[in-house]
């Protein structure tokens, strides 16, 4: 398969010719695109986040009138860990659920809380039809949606959640497609 070079786009959501290999890999299958939730769809637990910090600032200056300083430093310091906890978990949970279509396949993986993995997929000859959905003023001015592939017979569907570019997403699948069927 040709490689047209790198392009990585959107913080590594949207990442076409990347050089990543994944433990499934067979012998001769490149990656096309990998592709995650686009970052304007994180700002949502980014603020919930900063409005934890908010609260816990204003806690320190109500509280610290009741409580001795030891006991502060501790209820600041579990404060702290929660929050953290908070980032780290929402970003882990972006990171790793991730879309890999290659020459040979489409795989879906999913992380659900941090011990839980569910990997999805099908190849490009039991793929039957491809759907990019959009709308919205927030996902047609960034330019994010939901691509949904529908497999033959008992396969599970596999659907990629706010990418960035789902119509180039899908294109890209339509030209693997063509190659392999011959088209």
């Amino acid at each position: 398969m040709k490689n047209n070079g790198q392009n990585h786009k959107l913080f590594h959501s949207f990442c076409l010719y990347p050089e990543v290999r994944f433990e499934t890999q067979e012998n001769k299958e490149d990656v096309i695109l990998v592709l995650r939730a686009h970052p304007v769809t994180q700002i949502y637990w980014l603020l919930n986040g900063l409005f934890f910090i908010l609260i816990l600032i204003l806690l320190n200056y109500f509280i610290s009138s009741f409580l001795n300083p030891s006991q502060t430093f501790f209820l600041n310091i579990f404060g702290i860990i929660f929050i953290f906890s908070y980032f780290w978990l929402n970003f882990l949970n972006w990171f790793f659920n991730v879309g890999v279509i290659t020459s040979k396949r489409i795989i879906d993986i999913d992380f659900h809380g941090v011990i839980y993995k569910e990997v999805t997929e099908a190849r490009l000859n039991r793929v039957e039809d491809i759907t990019s959905k959009s709308g919205g003023y927030f996902q047609s001015f960034f330019d994010y949606g939901n691509v949904f592939i529908q497999t033959a017979g008992n396969e599970a569907n596999i659907e990629f959640l706010n990418i960035p570019y789902p119509s180039q997403v899908v294109t890209k699948i339509n030209e693997l497609l063509g190659k392999n069927h011959g088209y």
